[in-house]
């Protein structure tokens, strides 16, 4: 069955707008990764807490309105950043103890190079009042994102630190501040590796979710997975099976989890080192190749050898962003486990959203307009992050629409479930007996 050619002209500009809004729904700024984060690492001792405060200086200029450089902070500066510093970090007991007043001081501060970027460094200790034992306690700290809301800070603490000694090395990430959450509860005793798994679980969650690249990428290969190859282009089968489709695009799912997984356990622990700069040149790359395979089949069942395949470059970039966030700091282990469960939590998330919508439009004659309009924009963003990330342009012409457009995810899933319903009750749905062509 096809649709009226009267039909078609008027669908497809809300085709191929929708298509540009589901592309730009699920991205964000071409970098899809984030800026310098500040961490704060934490000691826990029998009389007091030790560690120290990572500022990037980049994120400290923007909070404080000066020009920073790694000289001036250490000279001119020096004074006015230790009292800025100070005053946004406090400590309390928990209410259970009384709620008073720990001592909270900052030593000299020096400038280290950290995840390639330069940082302010401050010792830091705490200590409960009267001299007495640490206890729970509540840190609160708002160094930079009391001004920059997209910063975060991430807070890993270990545990059996006395008098200099420190009796194991395990660090437990225990949470995040940010321009949301400003106190975190410290405890005293031993941490539980359930909240360092949750917490990375999170991470993961957020900043895959807040990745355009991947994401993009995931979207071109599950856009095709209703549809059979065949004769060169993509059909739809005579009688179209939900049951087959979700099949499929479990497929690509675990194809795209096992190549990135592997990747990411090797990268984290040292075993393979990829500059940054060629491997998201590379997952540009990626999501061009996935966009033509969903204008025309690059070979059989490519949508799953896509996904494996140049999983394990995506898996190297997420290596480097569990770098990024300072991640590493914290139980290995434990932050591959959690991480890999929000990156695929995360996809699945997408699935579960964007499926049902995909399903209604594969049995309608509107899908390929459909399909090709967002294969399109899928191309053309792919083209624009491999010319930046290959330092052949300067700039994304696209991160204005994509920075607008990622705080609205929902309105994503909605704009395609609208148009899924209007091309349903357009079109008379495919059920010939013979596969019908979708391709124009």
């Amino acid at each position: 069955m096809t649709e009226s050619p009267a039909v078609r002209r008027r669908l497809l500009p809300l085709l191929l707008l929708t298509a540009f809004l589901l592309a730009g729904g699920l991205a964000s700024p071409a970098g899809a990764h984030p800026m310098s984060t500040s961490a704060v690492l934490l000691d826990i001792g029998e009389d007091r807490v030790e560690g120290e405060v990572q500022l990037p200086i980049d994120r400290l200029a923007i909070a404080v309105h000066r020009g920073l450089t790694p000289d001036s902070v250490l000279g001119a500066d020096r004074a006015f950043l230790a009292d800025y510093t100070a005053a946004h970090i406090s400590a309390t007991g928990t209410e259970a103890a009384g709620g008073a007043p720990w001592t909270v001081t900052l030593g000299p501060a020096r400038v280290r190079t950290i995840d390639a970027s330069p940082h302010l460094v401050y010792p830091l200790t705490i200590r409960p009042p009267h001299g007495g034992d640490v206890t729970d306690f509540r840190l609160r700290y708002d160094v930079i994102v009391e001004e920059l809301l997209t910063h975060n800070v991430i807070v890993t603490v270990r545990h059996d630190f006395d008098r200099g000694i420190l009796k194991t090395d395990d660090a437990e990430t225990l949470g995040i501040f940010d321009f949301d959450t400003k106190t975190l509860v410290v405890p005293a005793g031993e941490g539980s590796w359930l909240r360092g798994f949750a917490t990375t679980a999170g991470l993961g969650m957020k900043h895959v979710g807040e990745g355009a690249d991947h994401l993009l990428f995931l979207l071109m290969l599950l856009v095709p997975a209703p549809l059979v190859a065949a004769g060169g282009g993509w059909r739809t089968a005579a009688a179209p099976s939900s049951r087959r489709s979700v099949v499929r695009m479990v497929h690509v799912v675990s194809a795209f989890a096992v190549g990135h997984s592997l990747t990411l356990a090797l990268a984290a622990t040292g075993l393979v080192d990829v500059p940054s700069r060629p491997v998201e040149t590379l997952i540009a790359f990626s999501i061009a190749v996935s966009a033509a395979h969903a204008i025309r089949p690059l070979v059989a069942r490519g949508e799953v050898l896509i996904a494996s395949g140049f999983g394990l470059v995506h898996g190297l970039a997420f290596a480097s962003l569990i770098g990024d966030l300072g991640l590493d700091r914290g139980s290995l282990v434990t932050t591959l486990l959690g991480f890999n469960l929000g990156i695929e939590l995360t996809q699945l998330l997408v699935v579960a959203l964007l499926m049902p919508s995909l399903l209604v439009l594969a049995r309608t004659a509107a899908y390929p307009a459909f399909r090709v309009g967002l294969a399109v924009v899928g191309l053309l963003f792919a083209t624009s992050w491999m010319l930046e990330r290959a330092t052949l342009t300067s700039s994304d012409p696209f991160e204005g629409v994509q920075t607008w457009l990622v705080g609205h995810p929902l309105l994503v899933a909605v704009a395609l479930a609208v148009l899924a319903a209007v091309a349903r009750l357009s079109h008379k749905e495919l059920d010939a007996p013979s596969l019908c062509r979708t391709d124009s």
